[in-house]
């Protein structure tokens, strides 16, 4: 591939018949990049983990080469980049309310650190890099379940923090030839079948953490925010789609590009909602525990129903989640259980 606007070559695609990819995993060491760290190695790839600890954990990175560094200042990105022929980046902020506080945060992680990478890439001649996206950069639907080509409208600057990224990309692709996919994640969870990794925010905000812990009797009772939506039980609907499915994806994008694959952007979901209730009932199922709830008014902004339309992702990566709430439920709590667990979540 060539650089359309400068001297620059980028590398040249990766053959599934050569050796296995090098692979720099940026936040690495946090939730979802310690998962898809985990499976680049599984399918044979070498992993260099960059993160600067600010969220993610130094236990998630064990196993793999660490370089503690942050994006905003990436005097040490040309070396790393300079030994590996791909990029997955998760370093990012991403807590929604966090980032209608405080975008300033938001803006300059999320952007700033983010062009740094793909100019350092440019530089390095790395040519290939799946970004991890999200549903949020949709806002509220007009259409469920959500295609590629719904409207990308956010409401809270967490996701526009991620378009102006997946634009950028856009834009370096036709300038440079610099290839992406934009992996558009929608609810996350579960954790690895080891229970060695997990779920492990601070603060915990997601929803099924948060009622386990209040199975477990570590909070007082769950807030659900709102009974009053158009739903079958009146709270809203969410896709959940378990962290090793998305691990999984991760990889198989990067391998598409690799074999010159083009650039392009895919939802990652299941294709089925299930409510805040039915998610606490699966919860009581799976622990054999009562959960205590409080319905509180709903939070402003929050659609309804979010479930991801994924057909794209199987006719271009050939993934379709295999993972159920179930297996959701019972990994996360297999974690939450674990002495792992207890040795890195925030008390």
């Amino acid at each position: 591939m060539t650089r359309q606007n400068g001297p620059v070559m980028l590398r040249e695609p990766y053959a599934p018949n050569q050796n296995d990819m090098r692979v720099l995993v940026t936040g690495g060491a946090g939730y979802i990049g310690s998962h898809a760290a985990r499976a680049l190695s599984k399918h044979g790839h070498s992993v260099v983990i960059l993160d600067n600890l600010s969220s993610g954990l130094r236990a998630f990175a064990e196993g793999f080469p660490l370089v503690v560094a942050d994006l905003g200042n990436p005097k040490e990105l040309p070396n790393v980049l300079s030994e590996v022929d791909a990029v997955m980046h998760f370093a990012a902020h991403a807590y929604v309310g966090e980032s209608v506080e405080n975008p300033r945060k938001y803006f300059d992680n999320n952007v700033r650190g983010g062009l740094a990478l793909l100019n350092a890439m440019l530089d390095a001649h790395v040519g290939n890099i799946v970004f991890s996206s999200t549903c949020a950069l949709y806002g509220i639907p007009n259409v469920v379940p959500i295609g590629e080509d719904t409207v990308r409208n956010p409401i809270n600057p967490y996701g526009t923090s991620k378009l102006f990224l997946e634009k950028a990309l856009e834009a370096y692709s036709v300038a440079y030839g610099m290839r992406s996919v934009s992996l558009r994640y929608f609810n996350a969870a579960g954790a690895d079948d080891s229970g060695e990794i997990g779920e492990a925010h601070d603060p915990e905000t997601h929803l099924i953490p948060r009622v386990l812990l209040a199975a477990a009797g570590k909070l007082d009772h769950l807030e659900i925010f709102g009974s009053d939506y158009p739903t079958p039980d009146g709270t809203c609907i969410r896709d959940y789609v378990h962290v090793s499915d998305l691990a999984e994806a991760h990889v198989l994008a990067l391998e598409y590009l690799e074999g010159g694959g083009l650039s392009t952007a895919l939802n990652l979901g299941t294709g089925t909602g299930h409510s805040n209730l039915e998610v606490v009932r699966m919860v009581e199922k799976i622990t054999g525990k009562r959960v205590p709830l409080r319905m509180v008014p709903r939070r402003a902004g929050d659609p309804p129903v979010l479930v991801a339309d994924p057909a794209k992702a199987k006719q271009v990566l050939g993934w379709t989640a295999s993972r159920s709430l179930s297996d959701i439920v019972s990994s996360a709590w297999k974690w939450m259980q674990s002495s792992s667990s207890r040795n890195v979540v925030p008390k």
